[in-house]
């Protein structure tokens, strides 16, 4: 809250020394003539701050990682640890991670020669489209393209670089969905066997009214934390980005 607080009232003082500007953005006309008002200025934010978490969850890593840490998560078996909070925690900061290259040229060709007063907004978001339609085509599938291209009868396009966003966004996301299904699927065989050896050994035995689970949780554990499970599962989760 004291941080809120703070950048609040930082917000008031630079708007208090330029009283005509907006987030670092001139309302006066761009060299073209065109202008954007303050009240507009205002919508807009609003407007991109309520699609910010649709974009974060559909548009970036977040999503991959989002659902392999839980697939991991259910092959342990340790039910609510990692809480919610620090899995989502660890998704949001690795994604800023490995988005850090796109946001730093969409800042250099779209938002710093909008804050200039260069580019108008329009331009500014046209310049902004490109290292993000780099960015998901390179991890798309061409069988979820050509699938929505079906779907919305729109012509294939010359090239990928054409790819429209509103045919590639949903692509990318069904590729990364069947990417962290076969990840996941992959870190569940050897907990699986675990948890098969060890229930053919408690029935065996006659252990039967012990659940097997609580036998093969803490050897899960314990195999997961001696090859240094969450080193080998960050690590190669960012390196397929890059």
């Amino acid at each position: 809250m004291r941080l809120l607080l703070s950048a609040w009232i930082a917000a008031g003082a630079a708007a208090a020394q330029s009283p005509g500007s907006f987030l670092g953005i001139p309302p006066g006309p761009a060299r073209d003539g065109s202008a954007i008002s303050l009240p507009m200025q205002i919508v807009l934010l609003l407007t991109a701050l309520t699609l910010l978490p649709a974009a974060l969850v559909s548009m970036t890593p977040f999503l991959r990682i989002t659902v392999v840490l839980h697939f991991l998560r259910q092959a342990l078996g340790t039910q609510t640890t990692p809480s919610n909070q620090v899995l989502l925690g660890m998704a949001l900061f690795l994604t800023l991670l490995i988005m850090q290259p796109v946001v730093s040229d969409i800042y250099q060709q779209s938002w710093g020669p909008l804050e200039r007063g260069e580019i108008t907004a329009a331009q500014a978001l046209e310049r902004a489209r490109e290292p993000l339609r780099a960015f998901l085509i390179r991890y798309v599938r061409e069988k979820d393209v050509a699938t929505l291209l079906e779907i919305s009868k729109t012509p294939p396009p010359a090239t990928p670089a054409d790819l429209e966003l509103r045919i590639l966004i949903p692509a990318y996301v069904l590729s990364e969905l069947k990417t962290g299904f076969q990840i996941g699927a992959v870190l569940f065989l050897p907990f699986l066997v675990i948890d098969l050896v060890v229930a053919s050994v408690t029935l065996s035995v006659g252990m039967v009214q012990l659940p097997p689970v609580m036998i093969s949780a803490p050897f899960k554990v314990l195999l997961f934390v001696l090859v240094d499970g969450w080193n080998l599962v960050v690590g190669s989760l960012v390196r397929s980005f890059y």
